[in-house]
């Protein structure tokens, strides 16, 4: 399994992490941060989610940037 993939699943730490990687700045264009492709309401509520709707989080991580290449 990718390394994304694990961290999206949680697979190695039994919780899902976040997808920051310190890169915080979001892009007027997408609304996205050009660091993890979250939206700021996304960062802002992150702490709150429960694993299930982290996941989906990460999932549209993924389609997001798929859609940039």
């Amino acid at each position: 399994m990718p390394d994304h993939a694990q961290r999206a699943s949680g697979a190695r730490t039994g919780t899902v992490p976040s997808p920051c990687v310190s890169v915080c700045n979001i892009d007027t264009a997408t609304g996205w941060c050009e660091g993890c492709c979250r939206t700021i309401d996304e960062i802002a509520h992150w702490g709150l989610l429960d694993d299930d709707e982290k996941r989906a989080v990460w999932a549209n991580l993924n389609r997001r940037r798929a859609a940039l290449r």
